[in-house]
């Protein structure tokens, strides 16, 4: 119990929270596209399931991750593909143009559970980064991701789209959560150690470097776009 009144504990969960937030959007898309041909009265045993489906997926994968980021330089390794993702991001390319409707109830619970598991890669390892090595936090994560998922998705895409500025929170928090798996690193961990300076303006750096060159990336498509 101790734990659940650190500072720590907080924020990570705090952390893992705005990243399911943030991440949660696709598969609002992923769901009504999968989902959209199937009468009215299948299309909510679909969600249902296929949500349920997706869900265990990624808690056992997010476990698998958690494990397996305690092998050395695969924290640093984790820590760059996260940095990639919050710049992914920040850049419009949702890439959903090619997602097909199914016309049964159990092709439309299989493409839900594919679909999600394969675009959830990066909410489990944002997310097992931000636990740090915790399976509590893990948990506790994914219980609060159900609902999120489940009824959420829509109403985040929605808010998404009429506050932008939610994007860039979400960026700096998979920003911040990438830097912090960097500077954990086993064999780096000592050099940020001893100069902790060092570890906040490398954190600081690649949160604002991420913001910085993914607005940069997102105006330049809108630019590309308009002349088109």
């Amino acid at each position: 119990m101790d734990l659940l009144l650190t500072p720590e504990f907080w924020t990570a969960l705090l952390s893992i929270v705005i990243i399911d937030l943030v991440l949660a959007g696709d598969n609002a898309l992923v769901i009504g596209m999968a989902a959209r041909n199937l009468p009215a009265h299948q299309q909510k045993q679909a969600i249902i399931w296929g949500t349920v489906g997706a869900i265990i997926i990624r808690a056992l994968a997010t476990l698998a991750v958690v494990w397996l980021l305690k092998i050395p330089g695969l924290l640093l390794v984790g820590g760059l593909i996260l940095i990639w993702i919050a710049l992914k991001l920040l850049i419009q390319d949702n890439g959903h143009e090619n997602m097909k409707a199914s016309g049964t109830l159990g092709a439309a619970i299989w493409t839900i559970i594919v679909a999600d598991t394969v675009m959830g890669l990066d909410n489990v390892i944002a997310v097992a980064g931000a636990a740090h090595g915790d399976f509590l936090l893990v948990v506790i994560g994914l219980i609060i991701s159900v609902p999120i998922m489940v009824w959420g998705s829509t109403l985040i895409l929605k808010l998404i789209e009429k506050y932008p500025i939610v994007i860039y929170i979400g960026s700096a928090v998979l920003a911040y959560t990438a830097a912090g798996m960097v500077t954990n690193e086993k064999f780096l961990a000592p050099f940020f150690t001893a100069y902790p300076w060092v570890k906040w303006v490398f954190i600081v750096a690649v949160v604002v470097g991420v913001l910085l060159i993914g607005r940069m990336k997102s105006q330049q498509q809108k630019r590309l776009a308009e002349q088109s």
